[in-house]
């Protein structure tokens, strides 16, 4: 059979983990010589919306293409693949591992409709380089995957199975290769990436293993973290927060309340009090530390009161990248099975609360940081991002994934400008 290289069709729900492995999916899938045969749907299970989303996109795609084959892959299809499989539209559903196995995606082998082993029983996660992205301003790298934990809102641990570590020469030795390929600034990604390391032999910290990297690959000039868990900062990454400048100062931590009865009905490991030690404590070493957050509203037994409690948290800690969800029931999870739930409309209302308290937190940032030096990595289109992630309209000409060093000068359409400092 000769090859089709023409380049897949991949839609890609969720996480930025889930746009590394369709990356890592588009590679085989060209090997394989499917290409333009093929559209695969790499699917989200946090909320049941997500689920419709993509069964939704699944039956629009068949019916545009009626001879395409279509595989659906990701969390969903992994914690349901018997929903996948009974639709007619549906050729393969294939689960969160294999589908990062070149094996999977050869047409000649004889592969039964459904491919999905026990997550929970893979013990080691494979790394895949992705030497280039389309958007060339950043590379993610996961460093870990799945996660140990069992907050009682989130399914994901039945999709990406138990907390496995990428060891740290193998995450140095892809660091170092990116950064050949011209990569400025590299994401540390993963499902609960604070727990690194706890799986592998010598047991090394997140921290550790980030100054391991920063030391063997020290022409690396940025580094940010995606989210983490307040309660998961150990001595090491506190360390490196003050004393490497190479680590952004941006943290995104997994906060989800502000009132500690719901953060205990979530069967979180932190109290409202611990997200403010934090806050301070970074600062401390870094005075320049912004925060982003991930928030849900409308949990179950969520009281206004409780909401005001969040809301007040936002604004004393000074969280400025919010990421906010409206509570979602989540079949197969404990909160699912909560009596007292509050109505979607206020649910609803609550987050629209939030996002807008949010957008002031961050145009008080925006506002704050005229007249001040930063670098930039560019991105496509003039803009750039500085290291505390704030946007940035760029005057002169930059290549996409440059570190440009310089200073805001005035702010348009809730924009920073920055030029160039000679």
């Amino acid at each position: 059979m000769s090859k089709n290289n023409k380049e897949p069709k991949i839609k890609t729900f969720g996480c930025r983990l889930n746009f590394y492995e369709s990356e890592v999916m588009r590679k085989h899938v060209l090997n394989a010589g499917l290409g333009g045969d093929v559209v695969i749907f790499n699917t989200c299970a946090v909320t049941r919306e997500a689920e419709r989303q993509a069964r939704q996109a699944i039956r629009r795609a068949k019916k545009e293409n009626p001879d395409a084959m279509i595989i659906v892959t990701g969390c969903s299809a992994q914690i349901s693949p018997e929903t996948y499989a009974q639709m007619k539209e549906v050729n393969r559903v294939i689960g969160n591992d294999l589908k990062l196995k070149a094996e999977s995606w050869v047409r000649e082998a004889e592969h039964p409709k459904v491919m999905v082993n026990d997550i929970m029983l893979v013990e080691e996660t494979d790394s895949h380089l992705i030497e280039g992205y389309e958007d060339r301003s950043r590379a993610f790298l996961p460093v870990q995957n799945g996660c140990d934990n069992r907050c009682t809102f989130c399914i994901i641990p039945y999709g990406r199975g138990k907390s496995r570590s990428v060891p740290i020469a193998e995450i140095a030795r892809q660091v170092r290769i990116l950064v050949r390929g011209g990569y400025n600034e590299i994401v540390f990604t993963g499902v609960d990436v604070t727990s690194y390391g706890a799986d592998l032999p010598d047991k090394p910290s997140l921290g550790q293993m980030i100054k391991d990297v920063l030391d063997l690959v020290p022409e690396l000039p940025r580094l940010r973290l995606s989210s983490i868990d307040p309660a998961a900062i150990d001595e090491e990454l506190w360390d490196m927060i003050g004393n490497e400048p190479r680590l952004c100062p941006h943290l995104h931590l997994s906060v989800q309340s502000g009132d500690d009865m719901i953060l205990k009905r979530m069967k979180r490991r932190h109290l409202r009090d611990d997200v403010i030690a934090v806050c301070k404590r970074a600062r401390a070493l870094r005075p320049d530390m912004v925060f982003g957050a991930d928030i849900i509203t409308g949990f179950p037994t969520e009281s206004g009161e409780m909401f005001a409690g969040t809301m007040a948290l936002v604004e004393e800690c000074d969280l400025t990248h919010l990421h906010v969800f409206p509570y979602s029931e989540r079949e197969g999870t404990p909160a699912a099975r909560i009596p007292d739930k509050v109505p979607v409309p206020a649910r609803k209302e609550r987050a629209a609360q939030l996002r807008s308290l949010g957008k002031s937190q961050l145009e008080k940032l925006i506002a704050q940081s005229v007249g001040k030096e930063f670098d930039a990595i560019v991105e496509k289109g003039g803009l750039g991002k500085t290291e505390t992630f704030l946007p940035v309209r760029l005057s002169g000409h930059y290549e996409t994934g440059e570190l440009v060093r310089i200073r805001t000068t005035a702010i348009i359409d809730g924009m920073l400008v920055g030029e160039a400092v000679i």
